[in-house]
């Protein structure tokens, strides 16, 4: 035990790799379904290609969405809605009765003649509060029957029953015509439309609920198939009901529970998959940025994005399977492609997306689709800092999300009938969340210590105080970097690398020298060269330090880690070839070869794959003397030709398609650089 320990003391940086992946593994296991997967893939109209199927168990047929779609509809229809009777309105029109009746007939003299009309006109209000009135508001288009609840008792009675303000009147006026009471219509009219106000009303809130409780009690299947029973052939045509079928088997493999033994089998399935996934993007790293493989802050930030993005798809897969279309799974490779590279980013993208599939329902129509989008994300953008790509980045996506899904519907439903508008609502709110990514970068930044393309044109600023330095103390050196940096930059710009960054990669790429300044010739003025008073072997130490320094003060000076980058590669480990040709002159054997070499590394992307041909072509063009154009071609490809020979691109991705460009690009350069003037006459 003791060992153990000691040996993960020892060895921190892979005891932390160790428990990034072991940890990472039992969030993302601990997170997924427990349950059972089904193993098959099917489409509509698409042969089965599997062997012939039977039931492993008995299961229900689910209904189709259109199915239950269909009997909600039905009971919506044949619902008879309920209203309610407000008996206090009833006590209060006939209390209003008894001391009202008297103002309108008041000028009888006839005690017996007004108690007739009295009675009658009570047996008439009686009459139409039997059920009650209902205000034309309260009426519902075509509803017949309806259950009207008097002290909660339902009377089911037609709506006909009820008095509404036209039946209302037709009623009082066939009453009143009766003799001997025709007389006194006016007063009667007068005297009820005072009096009658409704007393039945709409009860909103106990329709919704006994709809709700219908609705609810709608079966969710319609059959049973038994364990054994085929369910498909091997070579059929699948069609509309043995999709229900199998989506119906699929949906029972989900949701049916699982034995303790089953479920640390799927556990132990879950663990080893996601340990592969892990250790895969370990050995990536190691292979192809090592910068990032060594340093656990780089690695703490990319397992982070990949454990954010997959448990925030867990959680909606489980909330609803449909939404894993919000998801906005494309953020993460344009978060890494900002801070590293796109290959880095793709790969990322990979391993989300396969870790993801694993869980959600139609995997391959999820891996194709995502796969694409993320392709369209990494390949939209070179140019963070400008806004408007971002919106352009986002609607690219979106046109991949929509054309894809287009196409697997027409190909699944053989038409158009399968396209859901709410699945193409959630690619829009996707793309919505995509366009937080700059807040995102921005916290990153903070978080994490990272550098975006906002912060690297901060960095161009030539009024910094580290440039303003460098020009006061080390005018030529300064003066070399910008010359690189339009060189650079050009180069970059028609390879489609990154201009922003390689501009101030070449712009702080030689700040080393600022603790020498005078060891070397660009910054002299006739001054003697420390370097005749020693050996070439020292010569080429001091020269080969301005590496090591410049990383010193750049990390003195806060400069991204990606900056930097610049400074370590911008020479990789080529010969400072003077020296080493001095000495052998001077025939002095006592030397190894490393002495008169960087220590790189060599450069492992374009762009600093770039600043190095950029660089050596710019400091050694200051030994021509007014070439011609052929000498300058011819010097630039013996230039680059050299440091290809020496295997210095060899870990960049840098195509020899692209070397040839920016030859090219140099070579036009020069040549306005070197430009004769033409000499006018005295």
């Amino acid at each position: 035990m003791v060992k153990i320990f000691n040996f993960f003391i020892k060895h921190k940086s892979i005891a932390y790799k160790i428990f990034l992946i072991f940890l990472s593994s039992f969030i993302i296991v601990y997170l997924f379904p427990r349950e059972g997967k089904f193993k098959y893939e099917f489409q509509k109209g698409k042969v089965w290609q599997y062997a012939t199927y039977f039931a492993p168990f008995d299961f229900s047929i689910l209904k189709s969405d259109k199915e239950l779609n269909d009997d909600k509809q039905n009971i919506l229809e044949s619902f008879n809605p309920y209203y309610r009777i407000d008996n206090t309105i009833k006590t209060k029109v006939f209390e209003d009765y008894n001391t009202k009746t008297i103002e309108y007939f008041s000028d009888l003299k006839n005690e017996k003649l007004y108690d007739s009309l009295f009675l009658y006109g009570k047996s008439i209000l009686e009459d139409i509060y039997n059920y009650g009135v209902i205000s034309s508001n309260e009426l519902k288009p075509d509803i017949n029957q309806i259950f009207l609840i008097d002290d909660n008792i339902e009377i089911p009675i037609s709506i006909e029953q009820l008095f509404d303000p036209a039946s209302l009147f037709s009623y009082l006026s066939k009453k009143i015509k009766l003799n001997p009471y025709i007389s006194y219509k006016e007063s009667f009219n007068d005297l009820f439309f005072d009096l009658i106000v409704p007393n039945v009303f709409y009860d909103e809130k106990f329709n919704l609920e006994a709809q709700k409780s219908l609705l609810d009690q709608i079966s969710l299947s319609r059959g049973v198939i038994r364990k054994g029973e085929l369910i498909i052939a091997q070579g059929e045509v699948v069609d509309d009901e043995q999709i229900n079928i199998l989506n119906s088997l699929r949906m029972e493999f989900l949701t049916r529970e699982v034995d303790s033994s089953s479920s640390n089998s799927i556990v132990f399935g879950y663990s080893i998959l996601m340990f592969l996934i892990f250790f895969l993007l370990i050995m990536f790293l190691n292979k192809y940025r090592l910068d990032i493989y060594n340093d656990n802050r780089k690695l703490t930030f990319i397992f982070f994005n990949i454990l954010l993005m997959v448990v925030l798809s867990t959680i909606i897969l489980k909330y609803n399977p449909k939404f894993i279309y919000a998801v906005p799974i494309c953020i993460t490779p344009l978060v890494i492609k900002v801070f590293f590279d796109t290959r880095l980013a793709l790969f990322i993208h990979l391993i989300i997306v396969l870790s993801i599939g694993f869980i959600v329902p139609n995997s391959f129509e999820f891996i194709f689709l995502q796969m694409i989008a993320g392709i369209i994300a990494t390949q939209s953008i070179t140019q963070f800092y400008r806004r408007a790509n971002i919106f352009i980045a986002v609607s690219q996506i979106l046109l991949v999300y929509f054309l894809a899904y287009f196409s697997f519907s027409v190909i699944q439903e053989g038409n158009f009938k399968g396209l859901e508008l709410i699945v193409v609502g959630l690619f829009i709110l996707n793309g919505l969340f995509i366009l937080f990514v700059l807040p995102l970068i921005y916290i990153y930044e903070k978080a994490f210590g990272l550098v975006s393309d906002v912060s690297l044109l901060e960095l161009t600023d030539t009024n910094s105080s580290l440039l303003k330095e460098l020009s006061d103390k080390a005018p030529g050196t300064f003066h070399h970097s910008l010359q690189v940096a339009n060189l650079a930059e050009a180069a970059a710009n028609e390879i489609n690398a990154n201009t922003l960054l390689i501009r101030v990669g070449a712009l702080y790429h030689d700040i080393g020298k600022l603790k020498h300044p005078n060891y070397y010739t660009e910054n002299l003025s006739g001054n003697k060269s420390v370097h005749e008073d020693l050996s070439p072997i020292n010569s080429a130490k001091l020269i080969i330090d301005h590496v090591e320094d410049g990383v010193i003060i750049a990390k003195k000076n806060n400069l991204p880690e990606r900056v930097i980058d610049f400074i370590k590669t911008h020479h990789g480990t080529s010969l400072v070839y003077y020296f080493y040709k001095k000495n052998e002159e001077l025939k002095n054997d006592d030397y190894l070869k490393e002495d008169f070499q960087y220590p790189g590394p060599k450069p492992f992307s374009k762009e600093t794959a770039i600043l190095m041909m950029a660089d050596s072509v710019e400091a050694a063009s200051k030994s021509l003397k007014n070439p011609s154009a052929e000498q300058l071609e011819e010097f630039v490809n013996k230039i680059v030709s050299d440091k290809m020979n020496e295997n210095q691109f060899d870990s960049s991705d840098i195509t020899l398609k692209e070397i040839e460009i920016v030859k090219n690009i140099l070579f036009k350069k020069l040549v306005n650089i070197y430009q004769l003037r033409i000499e006018y006459p005295e």
